[in-house]
């Protein structure tokens, strides 16, 4: 067991974490009086969380091959150039 007053555990708890090793524990203390207990995580624990699965919605829609076409000029031409207003008497 590591006995560590708070100040000493916020300038070097990397340190302590580093070399805290299975079945050990670090009392984190408050002027020498027991306020709380860190102890490591079981490395099972590591191994049994699933790694994220890629494409989570790959499955649920399907982009068709036209989405990636040239628009059309109607479409292009609402769109104006560079935040000019397609309709010149809109800009008014």
């Amino acid at each position: 067991m590591i006995m560590l007053n708070i100040h000493e555990a916020k300038t070097q708890l990397s340190r302590y974490l580093r070399g805290l090793k299975k079945g050990q524990r670090i009392v984190l203390c408050r002027r020498n009086v027991p306020v709380a207990e860190i102890v490591p995580i079981d490395d099972t624990r590591k191994r049994e969380r699933s790694p994220r699965p890629i494409g989570l919605a790959a499955a649920e829609f399907h982009v068709p091959a036209t989405f990636f076409e040239p628009l059309p000029d109607e479409i292009l031409a609402g769109f104006g150039e560079f935040g000019e207003s397609p309709d010149p008497e809109a800009a008014g």
